[in-house]
């Protein structure tokens, strides 16, 4: 983020927030800034000074008139269509991903932390993140899409709150839902555990089957959650999203057993995201389960538990080989799908390392598998050839990037 003056304000800048004015006029403070004649309508309003996001600047098109701002009609036009980015390569975002992925887990770890201690959370952070990580959405979304498949057995918790956010952002901006909404989409889903910190860790990590009473102790992580945002003067539409994540059309979800057109069309999309993440991630007592096979438990369990249209929308999303996930093609060779195409999910952009005819590492090589001569045989774990993906992710990937 970066404080200016109105006088350097310029077409193709995203302002982020006005941070000083003459007048009680209310406006409506963030958006993207297309002409000239926004920049002269702020400065007729009495805008001094402003804080614009660098990496949310565009190009500017067509010179456009400038809304008139009153108390109900935003300064700068910005939630019809979401702001224009510089879309960037895998190679130029991911450095920046992880970057962005690393103080993701870091502000997760410190909220978790003041929510245990009942100490008062500064709303802003979290919700800069969440702008941060939008961002990364648009430039490029195969870089955080990837950073989901990056998993430690002991860090579940911080890790897939983050996850959720970034496959619900990305959600999101698939169905092509306004900017503003796929920032709180991202924000609920960053928030949406934050009461579990209150569950017994004995209860929590504890590796096997509950109880029936361990899990009514479980289950009021959600109540907690809920309290927690409320503490923090959070939007009731996003406390109501977080709130949703385990509820389910059939009634039998928690924590108000809410069915079908009770649910929120936001809860509906948190609850297969949630679900998704938590069948594929790796636990302190379980190994995760491929994508292909979470994708299947929630086809399979729709549309008595989830939303059919909305499932079947998250799957073209995804993909059928999600973007982070390995493959073994029919030349003896695994390989990381980095990019998706949506006119042959069969056939995405994968990286090539790995020989399993030598059991070794190769030199990598992206491979269109539209023009290639292989073809994925089958989606696999990193565990079934001994390969340290973390490693090879930090040392061959985002560090090769950067």
């Amino acid at each position: 983020m970066k404080e200016i003056s109105i006088g350097e304000l310029k077409p193709g800048m995203y302002v982020q927030d006005i941070v000083k004015q003459n007048g009680n006029l209310v406006i409506k403070s963030q958006g993207k800034v297309t002409s000239r004649a926004i920049v002269k309508n702020l400065k007729a309003k009495g805008i001094l000074r402003l804080v614009i996001d660098p990496s949310k600047e565009f190009v500017p098109e067509a010179e456009v008139s400038p809304t008139i701002p009153t108390s109900d009609e935003p300064a700068i036009p910005n939630q019809a269509t979401p702001p224009e980015r510089v879309k960037t390569s895998f190679k130029d975002e991911i450095s920046r991903a992880k970057s962005l992925h690393d103080k993701g887990k870091g502000l997760q770890k410190r909220l978790l932390s003041s929510v245990a201690k009942n100490l008062p959370i500064d709303l802003k952070l979290p919700t800069e993140f969440a702008q941060h990580l939008v961002g990364s959405i648009d430039r490029n979304p195969n870089a955080l899409m990837c950073l989901t498949k990056i998993r430690e057995k002991d860090s579940y918790l911080l890790e897939h709150s983050l996850n959720v956010a970034v496959l619900l952002a990305n959600f999101a901006k698939h169905i092509e839902l306004p900017e503003v909404e796929i920032q709180e989409l991202a924000l609920a889903g960053f928030l949406h555990d934050i009461g579990k910190i209150k569950v017994p860790d004995e209860i929590l990590h504890k590796p096997g089957r509950l109880t029936d009473d361990e899990m009514d102790v479980m289950r009021k992580h959600v109540d907690y959650g809920i309290e927690t945002l409320e503490e923090m003067k959070l939007p009731a539409a996003l406390i109501r999203t977080m709130a949703e994540h385990h509820e389910r059309l059939d009634g039998n979800g928690y924590p108000q057993g809410k069915k079908d057109q009770e649910i929120s069309l936001f809860g509906k999309m948190i609850a297969i995201v949630d679900t998704y993440d938590a069948i594929t991630a790796h636990r302190c007592y379980k190994a995760g389960m491929p994508s292909q096979k979470a994708l299947k438990i929630l086809l399979e369990d729709s549309p008595v538990k989830y939303d059919m249209a909305l499932v079947q929308k998250f799957v073209k999303c995804v993909g059928v080989y999600p973007v982070g996930s390995l493959v073994k093609l029919t030349g003896e060779q695994v390989g990381m799908v980095v990019e998706q195409r949506p006119d042959a999910p069969l056939k995405p952009i994968v990286k090539v390392f790995y020989s399993t005819r030598t059991d070794t590492y190769s030199a990598m090589i992206d491979l269109d598998l539209r023009h290639s001569q292989y073809k994925i045989e089958k989606a696999v774990m990193p565990e079934e050839f001994g390969i340290d993906f973390n490693r090879f992710f930090e040392e061959k990937i985002a560090l090769a990037a950067s």
